[in-house]
């Protein structure tokens, strides 16, 4: 059985030089130029739109926020309950240690990351994102009646 490697160069149609004209993406689209008549579009595809940085730059602030807090919350927790053992055991009321106390606080903090998280996305995220999906069923008519 022979195996015979493959050429070392795409293969070219005959009658194609290397300097020609070709498509250097043959996957990709070619985009016709617009007639003399239209005048261009105002703003970029929605592919290439600051807007979507915009977004996923809020996006990831606000999961920054939220997880901060409620790890932060449970960090210090761990950090006191290591190296502060004689606070964590001292008493705030009649038998009720701080360490316990705080212990109990971790489920409130988690609602507040939750009620953080909901806050910001409806604040900060949920604006832009509605301005892109508006955005793009504008895009999206332009296009139809093209």
């Amino acid at each position: 059985m022979s195996y015979d490697p493959p050429p070392s160069h795409p293969y070219r149609p005959p009658g194609s030089s290397p300097s020609g004209s070709y498509d250097a993406y043959p996957w990709m689209p070619q985009q016709e130029p617009e007639p003399a008549g239209r005048r261009p579009q105002r703003r970029p595809a929605l592919g290439h739109h600051s807007d979507l940085r915009v977004l996923r730059s809020a996006y990831r602030w606000q999961r920054r926020v939220a997880t901060l807090t409620a790890l932060g919350y449970f960090t210090l927790f761990l950090v006191l309950s290591a190296f502060a053992p004689s606070f964590m055991t001292s008493t705030v009321t009649d038998g009720l240690p701080t360490g316990l106390l705080l212990a109990l606080l971790q489920v409130p903090v988690t609602w507040l990351a939750i009620a953080l998280y909901e806050h910001t996305a409806r604040r900060h995220v949920d604006p832009i994102a509605e301005r892109i999906r508006k955005q793009a069923e504008l895009d999206a008519k332009r296009e139809g009646t093209r």
